[in-house]
């Protein structure tokens, strides 16, 4: 079964590159969509289910910046930026956001082709050996966003997740709250500090007993335990 990609681009004639090359490459590996601008793209999104996105920034609607921070919100799909904008700051903001590789236009088919691919075959690959993260008796798998408790499920909210999951990919390490607010609400947050105890209070009691192990570090912030 091939690849579903969503194509967010308002170049009418980068779409039809793009769509000619991925087609005359084997439509058996991908089959692209397309959205002329941010708000068909993120209907797009929130209808259908896709192995990747492939954003432009600059769009009539929302932005590329708006769509991936929605996106990053509640799935885990790979993304790629494809810009214009390439200055340091653009390309930091962007992966911040979350996006899994860069592009600076104008760029090759061929490697954007060898980026999809690659990208995809590691998402998928990370499905067949189950890779679930482990902390004590929690458990986070990356590619199906679940969380588990001692083997049971629990329901976690989106911020929840993404909150658990920074915490678990820095498992002994003390994370400031400034630190997690741009991890998890992006750099550009301008509400309140204390909104990371309201959301580390929620996740406490989604893990119930295995809540000992978020650790507050007075002065410092919260850190995942084994302990």
């Amino acid at each position: 079964m091939a690849f579903r990609i969503l194509t967010v681009e308002d170049s009418a004639q980068i779409r039809e590159m793009i769509g000619d090359y991925f087609s005359a490459k084997g439509k058996d590996v991908f089959t692209v969509d397309f959205a002329p601008d941010g708000n068909t793209g993120l209907a797009m999104l929130y209808e259908n289910e896709y192995d990747l996105v492939l954003l432009d920034i600059m769009l009539p609607g929302a932005s590329g910046f708006e769509i991936c921070r929605t996106v990053r919100s509640g799935s885990a799909v790979p993304i790629i930026f494809m810009t214009a904008l390439g200055s340091e700051s653009d390309i930091l903001r962007g992966y911040d956001l979350g996006a899994d590789d860069y592009i600076v236009k104008p760029f090759s088919l061929a490697a954007l082709y060898a980026k999809c691919l690659a990208l995809v075959k590691r998402a998928k690959g990370m499905v067949q050996r189950g890779e679930v993260i482990t902390c004590g008796g929690i458990g986070l798998d990356p590619v199906k966003m679940t969380v588990t408790v001692n083997g049971e499920t629990v329901e976690t909210a989106p911020k929840e997740y993404f909150l658990l999951k920074l915490l678990m990919d820095n498992k002994e390490r003390v994370l400031s709250r400034e630190a997690i607010i741009t991890k998890v609400w992006s750099y550009d947050f301008d509400g309140d500090e204390r909104v990371v105890d309201n959301h580390i209070k929620k996740l406490r009691k989604a893990l119930g007993s295995e809540s000992k192990r978020i650790k507050t570090v007075f002065g410092g912030g919260y850190k995942l335990t084994e302990n």
